[in-house]
């Protein structure tokens, strides 16, 4: 570890200190109940509308962008190797999010979900932007056809839905159920987002999606999408998605969910060979103490008919992951998360790169009012493979690090 990431651990550390001398005191009286929350900026018809900002810097020590070619002369840029703090040294906007919601637990309801900024051109689905799979490389902006062309926003989500008893039905664009992480950067830990969420499951689906509350510990998820991050289906079949929610005690908590269905195996373009893709992913979720929380993402896919030279099986491609979180409050204003990832994309499929790659991240949170938090990270990335280009862009490492600090201001 550099010089600069030695000193951003040693100030976060200090500053923590005197934070967890207390961390053995006796335990406090229980906490009166929670006030109201704050009302919402604007409301319309029963719709509220509600929002955060979200701004962030980024120190990578590489070029963040992988390395395709790991085993040959020079260096071939391919896409990013992290989601969105892939830019070296830059300060960016991220993300100003905007939602219109209402979800009554009785009748008709529905949400619009707009994301601004730059994390944007990176979720934007099939056929509304220059999406991670639509030919655009973001890493290089470049794609197939030339440039690509950044428009800056992306309808996250934008569904209608009805409730009855415990029955639920959705009909429009929503997010993935997989993952332990989300696109909304407020529901996250870390600042830089995790290998399993950016390679390993889609970021959004549209569709038709049901859920029926079997009981207040066992949930029941159904649905019939498009695919993986599109609005317009690439090809005549659907995608189904089964999941379930799980919890015994309220201190556990147990959520899986399987996609498959056909895909174009060239990412999302009309033309080309179909395979059927397959993801299974996993979180549990323990509450040790009301400061102490432990959670595990387990994600295992495959695609069928795969083109990739390395791919095995007959031409299929695997890869698989396992995220592990321990998150601890250590006051009402300071609080510190530790991942550590371990993902096998063993035939390029996901990354561009036949690579093993493990990440370990220390981000450290301080909310100095209600309403904005701040945060700073550090985070060290491995491959088996010289995956990650340098700075330079004519020559690739094994390993690659970075410092990132954010603010998140919600109103």
């Amino acid at each position: 570890m550099n010089k600069t990431l030695l000193a951003l651990a040693s100030t976060l550390a200090i500053t923590a200190l005197p934070q967890m001398a207390h961390a053995e005191d006796p335990p406090a009286a229980p906490a009166p109940a929670a006030a109201p929350a704050d009302p919402p900026i604007f409301s319309i018809w029963g719709f509220d509308l509600t929002g955060y900002i979200d701004v962030g810097y980024t120190g990578l020590n590489g070029r963040g962008a992988f390395n395709t070619t790991p085993n040959g002369p020079g260096v071939t840029i391919g896409g990013p190797d992290r989601v969105f703090d892939f830019r070296r040294n830059s300060l960016d906007l991220h993300q100003v999010a905007l939602t219109l919601a209402n979800q009554p637990k009785e009748g008709f309801g529905g949400l619009l979900n707009l994301t601004l900024g730059k994390d944007a051109d990176v979720i934007a689905a099939y056929k509304t932007g220059p999406s991670r799979g639509d030919g655009c490389n973001l890493a290089t902006g470049q794609s197939s056809t030339g440039s690509c062309e950044k428009t800056g926003y992306d309808f996250t989500q934008a569904f209608v839905q009805y409730a009855t008893g415990p029955a639920t039905f959705m009909l429009g664009k929503y997010v993935t159920l997989a993952g332990a992480e989300v696109i909304n950067s407020t529901a996250d830990s870390n600042f830089s987002r995790s290998i399993l969420f950016g390679y390993a499951i889609p970021f959004s689906h549209t569709g038709f999606r049901a859920s029926y509350a079997v009981s207040d510990t066992l949930t029941l998820i159904g649905g019939v999408n498009n695919g993986w991050d599109d609005l317009k289906d690439t090809n005549s079949s659907k995608t189904a998605e089964l999941g379930v929610s799980f919890t015994p005690i309220k201190e556990f908590s147990l959520v899986a969910q399987i996609y498959s269905g056909k895909e174009r195996v060239g990412g999302l373009i009309n033309t080309g060979p179909e395979g059927t893709r397959t993801l299974f992913d996993a979180v549990a979720t323990f509450t040790a103490t009301d400061k102490l929380t432990l959670i595990l993402n387990y994600d295992y896919g495959k695609q069928a008919n795969a083109s990739s030279a390395t791919a095995t099986g007959g031409g299929k491609a695997k890869w698989s992951g396992l995220a592990g979180y321990v998150n601890y409050q250590i006051d009402e204003a300071w609080r510190i998360s530790l991942r550590g990832e371990y993902f096998d994309d063993r035939d390029g499929y996901r990354t561009g790169v036949a690579q093993k790659w493990k990440e370990a991240t220390l981000t450290v949170g301080y909310t100095p009012i209600k309403n904005l938090e701040l945060r700073g990270e550090i985070r060290g990335d491995r491959s088996n493979v010289p995956a990650f280009v340098k700075s330079d862009e004519v020559s690739a490492s094994k390993s690659q690090r970075s410092v990132g600090l954010e603010a998140i201001y919600k109103f």
